[in-house]
């Protein structure tokens, strides 16, 4: 499993001897990963569309945490 999946779930899961997991921070906290990703992805634009893209992955990550009930 990636190490970051690994990082999210030990916030929602600190005690591995428990069965007590929170489900639903576990799924916000990926959708606002995946947003985050979104908004600062590893390749960057570069030129006159800069602003353009900007908007677009701002627009995007928002529509993916409203889409997943995610604020």
């Amino acid at each position: 499993m990636n190490e970051r999946i690994l990082e999210l779930a030990r916030q929602v899961w600190p005690d591995p001897n428990t069965s007590h997991v929170n489900h639903e921070k576990f799924a916000e906290l990926i959708v606002r990963e995946c947003a985050r990703c979104v908004t600062q992805p590893t390749i960057q634009a570069a030129g006159q569309t800069d602003i353009a893209i900007q908007a677009l992955q701002d627009v995007l990550a928002n529509d993916m945490k409203a889409y997943f009930g995610v604020e």
